[in-house]
């Protein structure tokens, strides 16, 4: 599925236990000090805004993935992909996807995008959107490697989220450097290819 090696025995991803959902906005709040020290101080409101609780992204429909570590199975990264098929037949959007700082760059977070695409796969998804900063070495970068583009035309559901975002500011103060945020995709093979 991936030329990425696999994630280390010690580390494992699954579906989020509802006793762990409340862990997710720490993780995904963890990320303000990767952007501060790479944009600086002067970042838009809107980027270090608390994160809405795991509670609230489980009601969504879609799946919560997590990242799992050690033998106390402490959650060290997610990833939540909300099913848009409601109004784009076959479309899933991969809403945030969030590594503890602690441990990045160790292949969590490109694990936790192919396991949500496998997901997205077995439940019918042709097609897993996203919006990112498109200059970001963690963002637009990354998604790239994995085989995601830039959309010049995405869904609606996409353009109104990049709408959304640039209303909320995302693309002002220190966040100018990171670039524009942009909506990518990546069709998904069939399923368990």
């Amino acid at each position: 599925m991936s030329d990425h090696p696999p994630l280390p025995p010690a580390w494992r991803v699954r579906h989020a236990r509802p006793s762990e959902l409340r862990r997710l906005a720490a993780v995904e709040d963890s990320g303000g000090a990767l952007f501060r020290a790479h944009l600086g101080e002067d970042l838009p409101a809107a980027l270090l805004a608390p994160a809405p609780s795991g509670l609230d992204r489980a009601a969504l429909p879609g799946s919560v993935l997590v990242a799992v570590h050690g033998t106390d199975q402490e959650v060290v990264g997610f990833a939540h992909v909300v099913d848009h098929g409601h109004e784009e037949p076959g479309a899933v959007h991969l809403e945030q996807l969030s590594v503890l700082p602690s441990h990045g760059r160790r292949g969590i977070g490109t694990a936790l995008v192919r396991a949500a695409e496998e997901e997205a796969r077995w439940s019918g998804a042709g097609l897993m959107t996203l919006t990112t900063y498109r200059d970001l070495p963690w963002n637009g970068p990354l998604y790239a490697r994995l085989g995601y583009a830039e959309q010049a035309r995405p869904p609606a559901y996409v353009a109104r989220a990049l709408a959304a975002e640039r209303a909320a500011g995302l693309e002002r103060g220190g966040a100018v450097a990171a670039g524009p945020r942009v909506a990518m995709s990546r069709r998904l093979g069939r399923r368990g290819a």
